[in-house]
């Protein structure tokens, strides 16, 4: 009997340790976080936010199975689906990248109430106030504004060395689609542009695509036909990039640099640099604090970057006159909206109602200039810029 006992007490004790063990490996006891991509590393778009992502686990020390990527999906059902998996799969926080994610990542975000959700580009968290959804977008209309410079510069330098003249000084813009994040984006490049090259104007055309490489292509090879002599875009793809290069029509790009496909023609790129946000979302999940519903990055907090010039395309001095801007901006001496520097349809602005709260209606109901400037980015993270200023064309392909 005694021995019996013995044997029985042995077998609880391997069973108890053998639990023990299990719990000590298991994937669900880890802290973990998940990302939602809408494409994945070949949108220049996309692998900008992946590639924050890698950085930021790595340096927060995130082993491989508590960071969760999932590419390709869809601004659909899709999106919620796999934000359930996430969930389910038990992760603290989930993050998403596209617009038009958003009302999947709240339906999300209501289910699972004690997980945070992070949604790159969206406008309803500060109206929506639920606790465990947030915004983010970054003030990247103020890199915008230093590409259009370095784009301005270069017009200036073909104007002089005799390639046309200064009132045919036309850049062209591959734009995905007529929202206000595409319209603020491209209208900050024109007046980084204007600044430097007083004569410049513009055409935009639409892909109405965020992803579409031959559409991107044969967009900005319409514009090089009609006359653009220097291509930038907001759009996802290598498309205006590589029509540049076969054309020799200078570029300017966006979220990442393009010089391995353009280097006889990529000038420069500016992009919102995820990883202080990241970081910042991922260490508060972790401590149990708390991130606003709505978040704006900046220069300050290094989420607005203008990456390295490309010096062998780039026009003598613009890497000075980049500096220049950025010292103003710090200074809050520059404005990239002032409205001494555009008109729309010859007027210049004094008051504007901009759709700030974004309720589905199409009404502005925030007064968002004063001061003599549009505060773009002050009253919600994500761009609400939304006018159409003289001296751009915009044509929809």
């Amino acid at each position: 009997m005694k021995k019996l006992l013995t044997l029985v007490l042995a077998f609880v004790l391997a069973c108890a340790c053998t639990s023990l063990v299990a719990c000590g490996d298991s994937n669900e006891s880890e802290f973990k976080v998940g990302f939602i991509f809408l494409h994945d590393e070949s949108s220049t778009y996309d692998l900008n936010f992946i590639e924050a992502a890698k950085d930021v686990a790595k340096e927060l020390g995130l082993k491989d199975s508590q960071v969760i990527l999932r590419t390709n999906v869809e601004e659909g059902d899709a999106c919620y689906d796999t934000a359930a998996e996430l969930a389910d799969q038990g992760c603290d926080v989930i993050f998403a990248d596209s617009f038009g994610h958003e009302s999947y990542m709240i339906k999300a975000a209501k289910e699972f109430k004690d997980v945070q959700f992070y949604h790159a580009t969206g406008t309803r968290a500060h109206t929506e106030e639920i606790a465990n959804y947030h915004n983010a977008f970054a003030a990247i209309y103020e890199g915008r504004y230093l590409a259009g410079i370095a784009a301005g510069m270069k017009l200036n330098e073909m104007i002089e060395a005799g390639d046309f003249t200064a009132a045919e000084a036309k850049m062209g813009y591959v734009g995905a689609f007529p929202y206000a994040e595409v319209v603020s984006g491209y209208t900050s490049f024109y007046l980084g542009a204007k600044s430097v090259c007083p004569t410049v104007t513009m055409e935009v055309r639409y892909t109405n695509s965020w992803y579409n490489l031959d559409d991107e292509k044969a967009t900005a090879e319409a514009l090089i036909s009609n006359g653009c002599k220097l291509i930038s875009q907001h759009a996802d793809s290598l498309g205006a990039p590589s029509a540049c290069e076969e054309h020799n029509v200078p570029n300017i790009s966006y979220n990442g640099s393009t010089k391995a496909t353009g280097p006889n023609t990529y000038i420069v790129s500016s992009k919102i640099n995820w990883r202080p946000y990241m970081k910042l979302i991922i260490e508060a999940a972790m401590n149990n604090e708390t991130v606003p519903y709505d978040w704006t990055g900046t220069i300050a907090t290094g989420s607005v970057q203008i990456l390295e010039l490309n010096t062998a395309v780039a026009a003598a001095g613009t890497q000075e006159a980049i500096d220049a801007a950025i010292a103003q901006f710090a200074a809050g001496t520059l404005h990239v909206f002032d409205t001494s520097t555009f008109t729309v349809n010859s007027e210049t602005l004094t008051s504007y109602l901009a759709d700030v709260d974004d309720l589905g209606d199409f009404v502005g109901e925030t007064e968002v200039i004063s001061g003599g400037y549009f505060h773009e980015s002050e009253y919600r993270s994500a761009p609400y810029f939304d006018l159409r200023i003289d001296g751009i064309t915009e044509v929809n392909s």
